[in-house]
């Protein structure tokens, strides 16, 4: 007997076909996406859905929330496991919030293509076919949502989008992808443990707003965040997550009002807690109320922040839920 899998088409460049004023924009829907690569019958039976057709800048924390119930609904009916079609440039978000909210062992993949359908050399299909083979494999079964594409798996909390156009652009640079797709099925070179889910129940996360560090930085976007409606804020400090001296107090400010993380704009390695001791150093910012967010990416921590203030605002709870990703 087939597992059956379900196929959940968001749009992205996956799905894009030139159009007569320019350009290429999000047209084919799951069951054309299924239709195009034969091979997808063989290997299981597919429910293929097209909840949306949107470039991937606009999906909103509130469909990837529709997206995980409807995940969520699919897997108490039975399906085996899914894949979650959509653009590239928001993958790596879309992903980590999905291994956030859905729970249980059924595996969620996430895919998408770096060329259009129509273009030489499209890599959606092969990413599709190998998606799917990684959704319904048992050893992919307890790995929480992962993200694969160019035959390379990944698990979501560590993928990075890297490349604007290469089909390689998705790198796991902090550990590396955890398998590969190799002779149609997943071979897998580690397992991670999931962290805990959040749920659903409480809908879309809370609004927060994502700051960055940069030389020179006159503070003003810092001292207004508060004031703006935001619940919670993340802040990419320089290097293992340092601001200007000038900075710190603003910080201390803000942390007064709203939670407020220390991430960093490093491309990948966490926040350091305990090294470097001048003014806006790490010492100095966690004394000043800051939470560090271990090796959490500024774009995911913003998310697992926003999931955890639709419950708490409790500065302790929020720093023993980042502590997971030290």
């Amino acid at each position: 007997m087939k597992p059956r899998l379900l196929i959940l088409s968001l749009g992205g460049t996956i799905t894009m076909v030139p159009t007569e004023a320019g350009g290429i924009t999000p047209k084919l829907g799951a069951a054309e996406l299924v239709a195009s690569v034969p091979a997808l019958a063989e290997l299981a039976e597919i429910e293929a859905e097209s909840p949306l057709r949107v470039a991937s800048p606009s999906l909103t924390l509130a469909d990837l929330v529709a997206v995980a119930q409807r995940l969520e609904a699919a897997f108490a009916a039975g399906v085996d496991g899914a894949v979650v079609v959509q653009g590239t440039d928001t993958i790596e978000e879309s992903a980590f919030l999905l291994d956030l909210l859905v729970a249980g062992d059924q595996p969620v993949v996430v895919t998408g293509a770096m060329r259009g359908a129509d273009a030489p050399g499209a890599d959606g299909p092969a990413n599709l076919l190998a998606a799917a083979r990684v959704a319904v494999a048992p050893e992919s079964r307890g790995l929480g949502t992962l993200v694969v594409l160019n035959y390379d798996v990944h698990a979501a909390r560590f993928v990075q989008k890297s490349h604007t156009a290469l089909p390689s652009a998705f790198l796991s640079p902090l550990t590396g992808s955890i398998g590969t797709v190799i002779e149609g099925r997943p071979c897998y070179y580690a397992r991670i443990e999931r962290q805990p889910c959040l749920g659903t129940a409480a809908g879309p996360p809370e609004p927060v707003a994502l700051l960055r560090a940069t030389m020179g930085d006159d503070t003003r976007l810092m001292a207004a965040v508060a004031d703006l409606g935001y619940a919670g804020a993340v802040i990419e400090g320089m290097g293992a997550g340092h601001v200007h001296a000038d900075a710190a107090p603003v910080l201390e400010a803000l942390a007064e009002r709203i939670p407020v993380v220390l991430a960093s704009r490093v491309m990948t390695g966490p926040v350091f807690t305990k090294t470097y001791g001048y003014p806006g150093a790490e010492i100095d910012l966690i004394g000043r109320g800051l939470v560090p967010s271990g090796y959490l990416s500024g774009l995911k921590a913003r998310l697992l922040l926003g999931l955890l203030l639709r419950q708490t605002r409790d500065r302790a709870v929020i720093a023993e839920a980042f502590a997971s990703y030290r």
